[in-house]
């Protein structure tokens, strides 16, 4: 199965939905043979090796008995990564969540010579262990307990610790919030290629201030939960890169230009050279990138490339599934791969270790990632679709340029995944639209014909199919919809339209994949029940639709998509079948702001809105999403964007029907933004309904019952203030 990684800041339903049908976030991602054709798979708590070109040749490579310590229960595997040679594996168990995802928990390793398991971290506090890896030659593993970085030699289990001055806010080998939260940034530190040096993050968190979150439920007193938290317009944490000998343990710090307070360092790799590691580094606002090779012995460093960009700079998560580990080497290190919107649409490029760029991929259109480069066979597998924005194909094109060739077939249209296997001759392939449920087979490539599993087939009998459409606003600005009309649909009725909106850069609502169309939070059936179901894609969002339609947003988040939104909405109250009189629509987290702006901006057009967890005061997120979007509020000047874009400064405005939903717990868009909402409001006797669920996250899915409570509280709502049933 095709795992995906999906960042959460400020997500939006659509994320959310992926990460239920493609898998969990932080889960297995497939581990292939060196050969390609094999590959590896946790079933029933044991370690299958199961032929791609046949799935009925499987066999048990780590039984439970293996997994099993003397006098105790087999552990559970919840990752695991084996070393170079494949003689050893890597296991993680009893992880722990760090904000969203399980990325500590206990390591062990089996050995399949000796037949010994051994379990890693002796003496770390259990659960404590972060990112493990076997160094080159597998003799040792490394990793980061409590914000120290550790190597253990699995030969007599002797463990030295690398570095001794982590603490809470002295963040060695990991990162701090903001950095995990909008880069994707977790894994922070990296093997030498020949196993004797660890480069690594150092985040100096200790000048960002502290969020006090307030628990009065879990104790008889009520105490305070701090989280470190730069909101926009604070510093970031200061970053620095360290390379530390694993013999001596010393640590040489990188000499990287740049104040490393107002710039960010997002990706870092050695070289193929043990005495080098190239890295990028953004400034704050993240308009400039620099690309640096480091010399380790002397600590200098030397620009090799740099990129500015009028609005804002993509890092390499955006166009690698939310990863930003790993580095695009060709021609033996001597070149590499790097993406680049500075011709107006996403593209490969060719870099050379001097500077000099070579444009790969051309044309009008974007490139959504990078599956494999196949050195050998001379080509690169890349996703994209020129032709439809919603949707997602398969492509490959020579190293050496030309002209790109899809490869997944035009008699399945939607979406495609791929985890494209080592010799380019196979891949798991996922696959699915708006009426077809997510399916995985194994094809062949570059022929893509059907090899193993069950073969992927369209949902023939699919009934009531959620409709795509385009309509184009006064503006003129065409925008990508889907419509899910009612059951029984009779076009000389009117009925009810709810809208489902996010509206900022971080995902799409309007996708050619299963569950558009779908409501997770309404319960029952909302096309039986009556109601349209609708989304609209403004300008801003990530579409493959070239960078000027993405960064039209640029310090416009809250205007020009609401207006985008709202000039859509009244296109579609012009059809014969949309009751105008009964509009309702509603959000999470970036979608919930997108609610409150639509619901006081134009209250002329929504009756009923549903806003969960929003942002109600743009000054309030964090730095490294809010500043990459809307600049850096240093100045009146630069606050200006973030009032203006912010739904309480249009709060006076609210006319129809709100319900604003929020976890008074939520780490990510504070609970102080209901309450600087709840008093516009009130000041300006603006009655609303507000439901505060105690302690709970941005999901709002902690504790018994939330769930349930949560679905009823929307559907109720939605149907006494935005009746169903046409008219």
């Amino acid at each position: 199965m095709n795992i995906k990684f999906y960042r959460t800041g400020l997500f939006s339903v659509a994320l959310l939905l992926a990460v239920l049908w493609h898998g969990t976030a932080g889960a297995q991602a497939t581990n292939w043979t060196k050969d390609g054709n094999q590959y590896y798979k946790i079933k029933d708590g044991e370690i299958m090796l199961v032929d791609a070109r046949d799935d009925s040749k499987k066999t048990t490579w780590i039984t439970r008995q293996m997994l099993t310590p003397q006098g105790q229960s087999p552990i559970a595997v919840r990752r695991f990564r084996l070393s170079d040679d494949g003689q050893k594996v890597l296991i993680n168990n009893n992880t722990k969540r760090v904000w969203r995802y399980d990325t500590r928990g206990d390591y062990w390793v089996y050995d399949t010579n000796s037949k010994t398991l051994v379990k890693l971290g002796k003496g770390l506090p259990a659960s404590s262990l972060m990112f493990a890896k076997f160094s080159p030659d597998g003799s040792k593993v490394a990793y980061v307990s409590e914000h120290n970085i550790y190597v253990e030699n699995l030969a007599d289990g002797k463990i030295k610790q690398l570095t001794t001055d982590g603490t809470k806010r002295l963040i060695n080998g990991t990162f701090d919030w903001a950095y995990e939260e909008e880069f994707d940034c977790r894994d922070g530190f990296r093997w030498a290629p020949d196993g004797r040096n660890i480069a690594y993050w150092q985040i100096d968190a200790s000048k960002i201030k502290n969020y006090l979150m307030l628990n009065t439920t879990d104790s008889t007193y009520s105490f305070t939960v701090p989280v470190e938290y730069p909101v926009a317009g604070e510093d970031p944490s200061r970053c620095r890169i360290g390379v530390v000998d694993i013999n001596t343990a010393i640590t040489k710090w990188m000499n990287i230009p740049g104040d490393p307070v107002q710039h960010y360092v997002t990706r870092m790799e050695w070289t193929k050279s043990p005495n080098e590691i190239i890295l990028e580094q953004l400034n704050r606002a993240q308009t400039e990138s620099k690309i640096f090779i480091a010399n380790i012995s002397n600590g200098t460093s030397r620009a090799i490339h740099q990129e500015n960009n009028n609005a804002w700079i993509d890092g390499k998560s955006r166009w690698n599934n939310g990863n930003p580990v790993g580095w695009e080497w060709l021609n033996n290190g001597k070149e590499f791969l790097w993406v680049s919107e500075k011709d107006g649409w996403r593209h490969i490029y060719r870099i050379t270790r001097e500077g000099k760029e070579t444009l790969i991929t051309k044309g009008n259109y974007d490139i959504t990632g990078i599956e494999l480069i196949d050195e050998t066979g001379g080509y690169i597998y890349f996703n994209a679709s020129p032709n439809n924005a919603t949707q997602n194909y398969l492509y490959r094109i020579k190293i050496k340029g030309g002209k790109e060739e899809r490869l997944s077939p035009s008699s399945q249209p939607g979406t495609h995944g791929y985890e494209v296997s080592p010799n380019a001759k196979l891949a798991i392939h996922n696959f699915s639209n708006a009426y077809t449920r997510p399916q995985s087979e194994v094809i062949s490539l570059p022929d893509h014909q059907h090899i193993a599993g069950e073969a992927i087939a369209l949902d023939a009998n699919a009934q009531n199919k959620t409709e795509f459409f385009k309509v184009k606003t006064v503006d003129g600005i065409e925008l990508d919809g889907w419509m899910k009309k009612p059951a029984n649909f009779d076009p000389n009725k009117k009925y009810p339209v709810v809208f489902y909106v996010y509206g900022e850069p971080a995902s799409q609502t309007v996708t050619d994949t299963y569950g558009a169309g779908r409501n997770f939070l309404y319960t029952g059936d909302m096309a039986a029940d009556g109601y349209i179901y609708m989304s609209l894609e403004n300008r801003g969002a990530p579409a493959p639709k070239g960078a000027a339609w993405r960064k039209a947003i640029y310090k416009n988040i809250g205007t020009i998509n609401i207006r985008d939104q709202a000039m859509g909405a009244k296109e579609v109250m012009k059809w014969p079948f949309v009751d105008s009189t009964r509009i309702a629509v509603w959000g999470w987290s970036g979608g919930g702001s997108s609610t409150l702006n639509l619901m006081f901006q134009y209250p002329e057009i929504y009756k009923t809105g549903i806003a969960v967890a929003a942002v109600g005061d743009q000054l309030t997120y964090d730095n490294i999403y809010q500043e990459r979007y809307m600049g850096v509020p240093t100045t009146p000047e630069g606050r200006e964007p973030f009032i203006k874009g912010s739904p309480i400064t249009y709060a006076k405005n609210l006319k129809g029907n709100l319900l604003y939903i929020h976890g008074t717990g939520d780490d990510n868009v504070h609970y102080k933004n209901a309450e600087e909402l709840i008093n516009e409001l009130v000041k300006y006797n603006k009655q609303f309904q507000l439901m505060s669920y105690p302690n709970r996250t941005h999901g709002i899915s902690e504790g018994p019952g939330t769930t349930t409570h949560l679905r009823t509280l929307y559907t109720n709502y939605i149907k006494e203030h935005c009746p169903p049933g046409g008219r």
